[in-house]
């Protein structure tokens, strides 16, 4: 790491958490069945589909042509991201995310140090590429976390965690400490 300039060391890093909060929320709803994946908690809730389907339209709308376009592109429609149209399936809303995080990656993995400080626009707001990244990561996590919630949720005591399981901490923190135990 002491070989990267703070710039570098920035997007390695918002790369690698980009690619861990993908992770984290595949492993959740990875879990659940096709029914739980589309199934809300109330009327005003959003499903894992519905969660997933909105970020993967956030992606392709932010980071399409990141550098010079507005990331709220004219032809994206955010409230039917909101809406499971009928005959969607598990496979077609994993395959548009899967599409969406390409975009992320395709976009973001060519920057440089001397990108971060350009300036973009979203919504018609200027940002630096550094206030636009942490933007997008602060969004993700918080769907994630979402996506977390509803798929714990509905795989109730059968669920696996997904970080440090509940009660063993302490034996965790010590296996970190010493890892030849």
């Amino acid at each position: 790491m002491s070989d990267q300039t703070p710039g570098q060391h920035y997007l390695a890093d918002a790369l690698r958490t980009f690619r861990d909060y993908k992770t984290l929320a595949e492993r959740a709803f990875a879990q659940t069945s096709d029914e739980d994946f589309f199934k809300t908690i109330d009327e005003e809730s959003n499903s894992i589909a519905v969660n997933i389907k909105h970020m993967a339209g956030n992606m392709l709308s932010r980071w399409t042509d990141f550098l010079t376009t507005d990331g709220e592109k004219p032809e994206r429609n955010r409230d039917i991201e909101f809406v499971m149209l009928p005959g969607a399936t598990r496979d077609d809303m994993i395959a548009y995310w899967e599409k969406g995080w390409q975009c992320v990656f395709d976009t973001v993995e060519p920057l440089g140090p001397d990108d971060l400080m350009r300036t973009v626009t979203i919504r018609g707001q200027d940002h630096t590429v550094i206030q636009a990244i942490n933007r997008q990561l602060a969004h993700y996590a918080y769907h994630t976390g979402q996506i977390v919630f509803l798929a714990k949720h509905f795989k109730s005591s059968d669920w696996q965690s997904l970080s440090v399981p509940r009660n063993p901490s302490a034996e965790f923190n010590a296996r970190i400490q010493d890892p030849g135990r």
